[in-house]
């Protein structure tokens, strides 16, 4: 059970006011946290509770569907302790900025870069923050649900969005 999970045990103790939610779903451990206070709870997982590599750092867009447009997902592994965690942040379109992790992981730095360009969202105190994919002066972020699915200077989907 996530409750008894020792990761969201430690964090309801030193961040419960941040915690948001808590999901265990097929074995994985998911934590909803307030975006104010997600560096500090990244770095007292690595440091702390050993969550010593980053996997991965992606966004899902909720356009339509939720009152902060995007979700920020963290992919956590402690190798020493084999453990996988899920860290995730609400980021609105209206505010569409949050820390840079690299502060954090050195490994943040292209997965935000990456984040950036195909989402648009802003790392603030990110080293190098420009595009990674796509072309310099590429109008728009691919993977935003409102982009033209026949590219820029295009109609948006006007459809279903699921």
């Amino acid at each position: 059970m996530a409750e008894n999970n020792r990761a969201v045990v430690r964090l309801r103790e030193k961040f419960a006011a941040s915690i948001i939610e808590v999901v265990e779903f097929r074995g994985e451990v998911t934590v909803t946290v307030k975006k104010s206070d997600i560096i500090p709870v990244l770095s007292f997982l690595k440091q702390s509770l050993q969550y010593n590599l980053l996997t991965d750092v992606t966004a899902v867009d909720y356009l339509g569907k939720k009152e902060d447009r995007f979700m920020m997902v963290y992919q956590l592994y402690s190798i020493p302790v084999k453990d996988r965690l899920r860290i995730k942040t609400a980021v609105s379109e209206a505010d569409c900025r949050i820390p840079s992790a690299t502060q954090v992981w050195q490994t943040a730095n292209w997965l935000e870069r990456e984040v950036y360009d195909l989402f648009g969202i802003i790392f603030e105190n990110h080293p190098d923050l420009r595009r990674i994919l796509m072309a310099d002066d590429w109008e728009g972020h691919p993977l935003r649900k409102d982009y033209p699915l026949q590219g820029p200077g295009r109609e948006p989907y006007k459809g279903r969005l699921s």
